[in-house]
């Protein structure tokens, strides 16, 4: 985008941005999905073949991913394995959490202030949760309260989330 051109917010379903000019952009959400795909395939050598990303609120996003074990993983599943391989993807998704925050803060222009993560490992199935700062607060931007532009580098951060 040319210097100067700003991202209006996502229209009501999210699906087109306008630069100032009007000129149409991808969807964000469909970005966002190819970006997890394209995370998935580095962190776990394999990405998922079906992912979608949706806006709950004007404040989180929600990606879910699905079939994206690799043939380990999946040899974990069928045996049985499940907590085994939730503990073995989530404690990579935690290492990893600011390569998970920066596509969406990059994508949307706004702070990721909680990141959740999950998997049923019965099915295969993987959602990626974003919370962002409300609309006005850019990356990297204080509002003083002691969790907003923070950054949370490891699973020992919070109990509970990534």
């Amino acid at each position: 985008m040319p210097p100067g051109h700003t991202l209006e917010p996502p229209s009501h379903d999210g699906h087109v941005l306008q630069d100032g000019d009007g000129h149409a952009h991808e969807s964000v959400r469909a970005e966002i999905s190819r970006e997890m795909v394209r995370l998935y395939k580095e962190l776990f050598g394999r990405g998922p073949t079906k992912a979608r990303t949706e806006f709950a609120g004007p404040d989180i996003v929600i990606c879910s991913l699905e079939n994206s074990f690799t043939p380990a993983e999946r040899s974990l599943a069928d045996m049985g394995e499940h907590q085994r391989l939730r503990d073995t993807r989530m404690y990579f998704q935690a290492a990893t959490r600011d390569k998970f925050t920066e596509i969406v803060e990059r994508l949307t222009g706004r702070t990721v202030r909680a990141f959740v993560s999950g998997v049923d490992a019965s099915v295969d199935v993987c959602s990626e949760v974003f919370y962002l700062d409300p609309r006005g607060v850019g990356p990297g931007e204080d509002l003083g309260s002691p969790h907003r532009g923070t950054r949370h580098s490891g699973p020992e951060d919070r109990s509970g989330t990534l």
